[in-house]
């Protein structure tokens, strides 16, 4: 039997005021007169008003103990996560001053302030990023590309060429540098800006730092953790990533010129192939280094190794030099952005010097800050006392925390020096709630009476600072003729957790404390994990999903996690975890898994269905509102996560489950339970390619239907094909193969612009 919670007094002002009439005739005979214009009944009427007010203050208190057993327990609710992002800065100035911004300087996208995360030169240059992509030609165009390059290579009878077309890395598509590339580089053209020449930008840039902004795309790579340290990420590339400027000479014998390159080293480099980050390349020192080829014939421009060919001459006449990207050709990198004058920011406030209040010396003193939305591990509280000021330290637990005063064990002799690693001044915050609690001198030390508590602590605004792209575009101190802006979307950032989530846990969290031992553990603390929000976790132990058809038991020791988000703007019916949100969660994970288990985190692997329902509407209901009420159904059976809350459907409160085939009779049933359904009269199942689907469509592994396309008519299901539309859309082209000797790229002119 379920313990149900019964309120302590349900009844309300209408209960009130008719219990108390009904007693009128018993206990007050001659009181005949009932009508509300009555005084007698105003009076009962305004103490039931009373009486309801307090039963309502009464019905809390389960509410008001909840809440201290989640304080006497110590379980805080997860604080809010800061976004981040990438911006790029821009000079327009014309005194040729290098504007170098510091570290934490503020930029703003509207009321949300954001903080740089280093230092930056504001080089005035602009750029653009460009890739070879490799392009099929038909066989009439590819023999006149041979014959037009035969010059290319005389000794070879017919010219091995891989022909390409420039395309712009703007960051509204990722490219493969390694699959979708001749040479598989990123070319990144430093332009003069307008109304300077490439000779005065090279003489302006020489002897500078470029800090080059990446953003791989990184969405779709699957992240195992294995069973060798914590921390060790499997099966992901390297970060070798090499990069090159032109070196621009002149052959003294008149022949023509050919593409070498001088390597940059660099200064301090993130691990890009992994996630957004920021190159500082150093520019040579001579201005007569930073150069490109300008005077190639038109047959040698974008050949080879040369830069690729632009066929804007504005944009080619600016450019100054070219940086050339070059990734392992073993890492599997995906590109969606670059450009320079980069650096990465944070959403979050300073706020500093804030007096908390004047210390008591009593044990166990706390105080409120400020300000709300506390950044965890920003907090730095000092205690300034007689002494003068001191920084005490954050701990998880008092209970870590030494005495303040230090007594030698029964051991140890007399003036014998006491050895304590436990911190004395310490407190512990709570950056949910914004308290900071200190010790009862036993665990931790007191401040004293009188001395004077300071905190400086960061705060943001959670997942309000994920802001799209261009939305940051000003700053309060930044210099003249400084401009800002943000090529990409921000990421990351996330409320914190709300009460009624923090009171679904507590029993998870009593019962695990912090493990990861059974399903239910990966699950709860899967969900705990900050800067994400879960719709759904599945936790398939002994299972791998890159060992083929295999089912959960058949790889011991390996874990794996299937991950819905609950939010997707790219695909909202089928949410998929990007990159950060895997990240967020291995970083959350690793630290509390056993040592010996392989944790793999994937989402799900979406199989596209098309459905026709035909259906026949009962008497009294209209056809819209079925119409309507059965394509919502089948939505919600076939959804791959539950948020609506919906509890009528046994069986797949958490979605679709997994291995669960998709019957066609199963959906058949679930249409005809719609409230104005007299009768289903077909429905008709296909795969994402229109096939038919008799009876079922078997799901396995991690596989979850996909609702592509729905159609609910009177009467008979319509064809599948009506659905389909044009066909499915499948661009599937083939690869490049064939023999080859020596292979030159080649640039093509596209037909289409």
């Amino acid at each position: 039997m379920p313990l149900q919670v019964p309120s302590i007094d349900d009844r309300r002002y209408a209960d009130l005021v008719r219990d108390t009439l009904a007693r009128v005739p018993v206990h007050t005979p001659e009181w005949t007169q009932l009508s509300e214009s009555d005084p007698g009944v105003t009076l009962v009427e305004l103490f039931a008003f009373l009486t309801e007010s307090l039963l309502y203050r009464a019905n809390r208190v389960p509410e008001v103990s909840r809440a201290k057993f989640l304080r006497l327990l110590g379980v805080p609710l997860a604080a809010v996560t800061p976004a981040q992002g990438l911006c790029v800065f821009s000079s327009n100035r014309v005194d040729g001053v290098v504007p170098t911004l510091a570290q934490a300087t503020e930029v703003r996208a509207g009321a949300i302030a954001f903080r740089t995360a280093g230092a930056i030169d504001v080089l005035p240059l602009e750029s653009r990023a460009f890739v070879k992509q490799r392009v099929q030609l038909s066989a009439t165009d590819q023999a006149y590309y041979e014959l037009l390059y035969k010059t290319v290579d005389p000794s070879a009878n017919t010219p091995q060429l891989d022909s390409y077309e420039t395309r712009e890395l703007d960051g509204s598509r990722s490219v493969s540098l390694s699959g979708d590339t001749v040479d598989g580089a990123l070319w990144i053209a430093l332009l003069a800006t307008p109304g300077t020449t490439a000779a005065q930008a090279a003489q302006a840039l020489a002897g500078k730092t470029l800090s080059l902004g990446l953003v791989p795309d990184v969405d779709g790579q699957p992240r195992t953790l294995g069973t060798v340290g914590q921390g060790l990420v499997q099966g992901e590339p390297e970060a070798l990533v090499s990069y090159a400027l032109p070196k621009v000479s002149t052959p003294a014998d008149g022949s023509a010129p050919t593409a070498q390159y001088s390597a940059l080293q660099p200064a301090r480099a993130a691990d890009v192939l992994n996630g957004p980050g920021i190159v500082e390349l150093p520019l040579p020192a001579r201005a007569a280094d930073i150069a490109t080829w300008d005077n190639l014939d038109p047959l040698e421009a974008g050949v080879g190794d040369f830069p690729p060919a632009l066929e804007d001459s504005a944009v080619a006449g600016r450019i100054v030099t070219w940086v050339r990207v070059t990734p392992s050709s073993s890492a599997g990198a995906r590109m969606r952005w670059a450009g320079v004058n980069a650096t990465l920011i944070e959403q979050r406030v300073a706020v500093r010097n804030e007096l908390l209040g004047t210390g008591d010396g009593q044990p166990d003193q706390r105080y409120t800050l400020a300000r709300s939305g506390v950044v965890p591990e920003s907090a730095v509280v000092q205690v300034i006392d007689t002494a003068g000021p001191s920084t005490w330290t954050a701990v998880d637990d008092l209970l870590a925390a030494g005495p303040e005063v230090r007594v030698a064990g029964s051991q140890a002799g007399l003036g014998s020096r006491v050895t304590d690693p436990r911190p004395v001044d310490a407190y512990l915050i709570d950056p949910e709630a914004g308290t900071v609690r200190f010790g009862d001198g036993l665990r931790g030390r007191r401040p004293p009476q009188g001395a004077r508590i300071i905190a400086q602590y960061d705060v943001c605004e959670g997942r309000a600072g994920n802001v799209p792209a261009g939305a940051i575009r000003s700053g309060p101190g930044l210099p003249g003729g400084v401009q800002v802006r943000n090529p990409l979307p921000t990421w990351g950032g996330a409320d914190a957790e709300d009460v009624a989530s923090g009171e679904k846990r507590v029993s998870a969290f009593v019962r695990h404390r912090d493990r990861l031992v059974t399903a239910d553990d990966f699950a709860e603390i899967a969900r705990r994990a900050p800067g994400v929000d879960i719709a759904r976790v599945e936790v398939l132990a002994a299972y791998h999903p890159d060992l083929g058809l295999t089912q959960p038991g058949d790889a011991p020791g390996v874990v794996t996690l299937m991950l819905v988000p609950r939010h997707d703007p790219v695909q909202p019916d089928a949410p998929l975890p990007d990159r950060a949100f895997i990240d967020a969660l291995c970083h959350h994970l690793d630290a509390r898994r056993l040592i010996t288990t392989e944790l793999v985190l994937r989402g799900p692997q979406y199989l596209p269905i098309w459905l026709s329902v035909g259906i026949t509407v009962a008497g009294g209901h209209t056809v819209p509102e079925v119409r309507d009420a059965v394509k919502a159904r089948l939505r919600a059976v076939l959804a791959p996560s539950r948020t609506d809350g919906a509890t009528d459907l046994p069986g797949l409160a958490d979605g679709w489950p997994l291995g669960r085939a998709v019957n066609r009779l199963e959906l058949m049933a679930e249409a005809a339970r719609v409230p104005g359904v007299l009768r289903v009269n077909g429905l008709k199942l296909a795969q994402g390619d229109g096939s038919d689907v008799p009876e079922e469509l078997p799901l396995r592994g991690l596989q979850l239907p996909r609702l592509l396309g729905l159609s609910v008519e009177l009467g008979d299901a319509i064809p599948i094909n009506n659905l389909l539309g044009q066909g499915s859309g499948d661009g599937s082209g083939q690869a490049h193969s064939g023999a080859r000797g020596r292979v030159v790229p080649v640039p093509t002119v596209p037909r289409e612009c």
